[in-house]
């Protein structure tokens, strides 16, 4: 029986009941339960990359959010959840050559642990002017830790 058989044929069965006919499923329903996880998962890393960039780009004009760890951290995230996201990084004129050199040498030049402490130093004291007495201890805390990273990497030769 073909289609158009099988069409006429439930045009003249008016009473049928059909109840046992299994409903049309939706894609995501056929998709394999390891398929549906992978995608999951693509989207939460595409996800905190684009919030690791955000958060990167905002550093640029706040002294207390270094850049170059979230870009970094947005990179690696793209690595695993879009690759065009870290193909477009790679390729960013501002972003791009911090992103490469890191992952061809692992080390960060000199002249950016400096910066980035003496920029860290100045964004804590300014908060602490700031902040609550109780609170501000939290920003020179953050910043040592990250400051105590940052100078525990290799330093790029020049």
């Amino acid at each position: 029986m073909n289609f158009g058989e099988g069409l006429a044929t439930l045009a003249h069965m008016p009473d049928a009941d059909f109840s046992s006919v299994p409903k049309a499923a939706s894609l995501e329903s056929t998709m394999p339960p390891v398929q549906k996880h992978a995608l999951a998962w693509r989207v939460l890393w595409l996800l905190a990359g684009l919030a690791s960039l955000v958060l990167g780009i905002i550093g640029i004009f706040v002294p207390l959010l270094p850049t170059t760890p979230f870009v970094l951290l947005a990179a690696f995230c793209f690595s695993r959840g879009s690759t065009r996201c870290e193909r477009w990084l790679l390729e960013h004129r501002v972003f791009g050559p911090m992103v490469r050199d890191w992952r061809a040498t692992r080390a960060v030049p000199l002249r950016a642990k400096q910066l980035a402490t003496v920029m860290m130093a100045f964004g804590s004291v300014m908060a602490a002017f700031k902040m609550p007495l109780q609170w501000a201890w939290l920003p020179a805390a953050c910043c040592a830790c990250v400051a105590w990273w940052l100078w525990s990497l290799p330093t790029r030769k020049p």
